[in-house]
């Protein structure tokens, strides 16, 4: 009887995890939608994802830096929000939570491409930037170095999964008239992809390179003098569905960018050499 009893309880213990763990599941579905200013501004709070870098978004001991954090936050203060930001490693995942309305901005060094205008509304730009190759520095009777270019054929470049710089990288390809293949990798952020392969576990990534200035002096033994890609701009985004929160934040932006408080913070992370 004493086993039986046992035995009751283990069951009655296994359904009944099972069950908080199906609502709990059940809780996580997105429920939500796209948000415009109107409802952001009647809520009080603006939700914010970024990428946790060296520049957009940092904690430092007890203090939270980042360009795009003293942005975002600067505009929460002139509107009278408060911001919540969410640093979100996987760009698919901060896609996703854009088109739920679990996050209203991206807010990071987003590649304002043709293929995410289709998608999204994206912000009047915000930096100038161009993505540049990640390698290690060249050794003697080293055969992996690339020098241009040229030399990317048949080589096997690593990206944040759902990158913009894909789509460059597929451009790049018909232009040397050779396969450049993509790894996409879903965990690890740009920074991540760069520890990667500065200890020798992938050969190549393809970076921002204002994020690959900002970590390069962490790991001396990396190259970023190869541009995969031209200057180009980058910008915020927002759902399709919150016209006014692009207006909002673009008017803003327009004015933001004319004080001395701008260029201090643009100075501060854009500007550090």
């Amino acid at each position: 009887m004493k086993r039986f009893k046992y035995l009751y309880l283990t069951i009655s213990v296994v359904i009944i995890v099972a069950i908080l763990l199906f609502r709990s599941n059940d809780q996580e579905q997105p429920t939500g939608h796209p948000r415009d200013y109107a409802e952001i501004k009647k809520e009080g709070t603006i939700n914010v994802a970024t990428e946790y870098n060296s520049i957009s978004f940092y904690v430092d001991g007890d203090t939270i830096s980042g360009f795009h954090y003293e942005l975002i936050e600067a505009f929460a203060h002139d509107k009278g929000l408060k911001a919540n930001l969410y640093p979100v490693m996987s760009f698919d995942q901060r896609l996703k939570g854009l088109s739920n309305g679990t996050y209203d901005v991206i807010a990071s060094d987003l590649l304002a491409t043709s293929e995410l205008k289709d998608s999204l509304l994206l912000t009047s730009p915000i930096i100038l930037s161009k993505q540049v190759l990640i390698q290690r520095k060249k050794v003697e009777g080293d055969s992996l170095y690339i020098k241009s270019q040229l030399d990317l054929a048949g080589r096997t470049l690593h990206v944040v999964k759902g990158s913009p710089s894909i789509l460059r990288i597929h451009n790049l390809s018909n232009e040397i008239g050779d396969t450049i293949y993509i790894q996409e990798v879903e965990k690890y952020g740009t920074e991540q992809l760069m520890a990667m392969v500065a200890h020798g576990d992938i050969d190549y990534a393809v970076c921002d390179e204002s994020i690959a200035r900002a970590s390069i002096d962490s790991m001396p033994q990396l190259d970023i003098n190869t541009a995969i890609s031209f200057t180009q701009f980058y910008s915020w985004a927002v759902s399709k569905q919150s016209p006014a929160l692009l207006d909002s934040l673009n008017s803003w932006l327009k004015d933001f960018r004319k004080k001395d408080q701008y260029q201090q913070v643009y100075k501060k992370y854009y500007r550090k050499k």
